[in-house]
């Protein structure tokens, strides 16, 4: 049996045979399942069995009250009781929710998006409260008319007796003091005779709405025609950025002294209407642009691309993140703006672009000298070892890789695109995901294979990218004529047959660095051994690149490789990509990211 909040929700009814009477969601899967009830004076359980060899299942609830089947091989399925009273006849083993009588001829809700003006009751001191608990509490209060999640997690409850005011997301019209701003309300819906008088007020809204964005249009024009004509917008711009704070969908989330709501129109004019001149270049999020405040303060903004395939989700949580982590190696986020369909990010403007446009340019690489690239080793292992261990929140970054770390004016590197990103509880080893984000290439292979992540999934992924800035050569690349070789094979196999020098970009000067260079190469295999558990800690990484004295254990087979009984024939088809050059570029002005 199952209860919600004191009251039956389901009942597997009585055991017949080989199964209980209510349980026919299981009936697809008997001829995988071994069920067993054993009930006497002493015990009383259910167990069940995979038959054979068949592989592994599981049958579980989640939180919502549903239960989830998973079985050989490998479908899929769940099984939940309909909240709504129009459901007949119910499926069995679920029983009907007990709701006044007032409610009698109650319908259905209806999802409407928007903003909202009324008089109820928040239900502030629980907010463990769900988006079904909401419902319940509506159903069952007579006065009840709609109700909203108080989060953006869907989390918390405030239920509504009287409406005096909505205003849909899709209307234009500004929105009054006053009105709270949900993104998702639920209205009862009593029939066409019966409805709540709202949608008046979205006519007269989508009218209102029609006329302003007229006006807009307008206004628009002529303020470009201004400035065409060598006139300034001063005030315009000087009161463009407001405190992200008063943005209602994440106030209570982000420090209104560290991140900024910009206007649409002013990151427009910044950018010269996202002019191609100012364009930067393009990420997975999408086109990145230079643009000036009127401070005079240089950014560089991040515009989410519709087919990117990151949505709003990685944009919250790149703002919630980066807004609470605060160090010099990870990149600085300005502000935000979010209008209609637009999302767009504004960062700190870093003139050296990022690692990759150096390092994998047979020009570029040479601006590149052993000091710089072991700073910049330095510099990352720092950031990341504040993220898994000093910030506020514990941090599990996910993406590292060469294109994601930017480097400023004097070549400090700043970790960036925390998209995908995840907050870990200080108690927290790790964690497992259905949908697998991130670079092959840089993806541990429990990540890859499993979706299991940790810190050292991240360990993982510093490991591919010292290996980078030590050879100057991609991971992902082939390193040999007639089998797979990454660059992880490639290194192994040179750490073991003593030639670990011949990894190392022959553009550096290192003859001065050999011990130095050893060390590298080992702590890089020591990151990226197959197993999680044999891979070094963030604060045992830094300790190994920065204490000489330290003794380092050998590293183990690495991850993704494929073996090969070394010989001289097999070292000549060892190859070296070439490198693509780009001349005519200074490292005192490169453009940014």
């Amino acid at each position: 049996m199952m209860w919600w909040r004191g009251n039956a929700y389901w009942t597997s009814g009585l055991w017949d045979k080989d199964n209980f009477n209510n349980t026919v969601f299981l009936y697809d899967y008997f001829d995988v399942l071994n069920l067993t009830y054993i009930s006497n004076e002493n015990e009383k359980y259910w167990t069940y069995s995979i038959k054979g060899n068949m592989g592994w299942g599981k049958i579980s609830m989640l939180s919502e009250g549903s239960i989830e089947i998973i079985m050989p091989p490998f479908a899929g399925q769940s099984f939940q009781c309909p909240l709504s009273k129009n459901v007949r006849p119910l499926p069995r083993g679920c029983l009907m929710e007990m709701l006044p009588k007032c409610r009698k001829d109650v319908l259905e809700f209806q999802e409407w998006q928007g903003s909202i003006g009324g008089s109820g009751y928040r239900y502030d001191q629980n907010e463990n409260m769900s988006l079904f608990d909401c419902e319940v509490k509506c159903r069952q209060n007579c006065s009840c008319i709609a109700f909203a999640s108080l989060n953006n997690d869907g989390t918390g409850c405030e239920i509504f007796d009287k409406v005096t005011r909505f205003i849909p997301s899709e209307s234009t019209s500004r929105r009054p003091e006053g009105l709270k701003d949900y993104r998702t309300v639920y209205f009862l819906d009593k029939g066409k005779d019966k409805h709540i008088h709202k949608k008046w007020w979205i006519w007269l809204a989508a009218a209102a709405g029609g006329i302003l964005l007229t006006l807009s249009i307008v206004c628009f024009s002529l303020c470009r025609y201004f400035i065409g004509k060598g006139k300034t917008l001063p005030h315009e711009l000087e009161d463009a950025t407001i405190p992200l704070g008063q943005a209602s969908a994440m106030n209570d989330k982000i420090d209104k002294n560290q991140v900024h709501l910009f206007s649409f129109e002013t990151l427009e004019m910044a950018t010269d209407c996202f002019s191609t001149a100012n364009k930067l270049g393009e990420g997975g999020f999408g086109p990145v642009y230079k643009g000036k405040l009127p401070s005079g303060q240089e950014i560089a903004i991040k515009r989410l691309s519709r087919s990117s395939g990151q949505g709003l989700s990685e944009f919250k949580n790149e703002i919630l993140l980066i807004a609470k982590l605060q160090h010099d190696n990870l990149v600085k986020l300005l502000g935000c703006c979010m209008k209609g369909q637009e999302k767009i990010l504004v960062y700190e403007y870093l003139p050296n672009r990022s690692l990759d446009f150096f390092l994998f340019d047979s020009c570029r690489e040479v601006l590149l000298n052993w000091t710089t690239r072991m700073s910049i080793i330095e510099g990352v292992a720092q950031g990341l070892l504040y993220l898994h261990k000093y910030s506020r929140l514990r941090v599990i970054h996910r993406d590292l890789k060469a294109s994601n770390i930017l480097l400023d004016q004097n070549m400090i590197p700043k970790i960036s695109d925390f998209g995908m990103a995840r907050i870990f509880g200080k108690q927290e080893s790790e964690a497992n995901t259905n949908r697998i984000v991130g670079t092959y290439g840089y993806m541990s292979p429990e990540y890859a294979i499993k979706g299991v992540f940790s810190t050292k999934s991240d360990v993982f992924s510093f490991g591919v990218l010292l290996l980078e800035t030590m050879s100057g050569k991609k991971n992902h690349g082939c390193y040999h004529s007639e089998r797979p070789l990454n660059l992880i094979g490639l290194a192994w196999e040179l750490w073991i047959e003593g030639r670990a020098m011949e990894l190392i970009d022959p553009t550096l000067d290192v003859s001065n660095h050999k011990n130095e260079i050893i060390r590298c190469i080992n702590v890089g295999l020591l990151c990226v051994q197959d197993g999680a558990m044999d891979r070094p800690s963030m604060t045992e990484v830094i300790s190994m690149l920065t204490n000489e004295s330290l003794q380092l254990p050998e590293p183990k087979q690495p991850a993704f490789f494929v073996g090969s009984t070394s010989t001289r024939e097999e070292q000549e088809k060892q190859v070296t990509l070439e490198k693509p050059c780009t001349n005519g570029l200074s490292i005192s002005d490169m453009a940014g990211r």
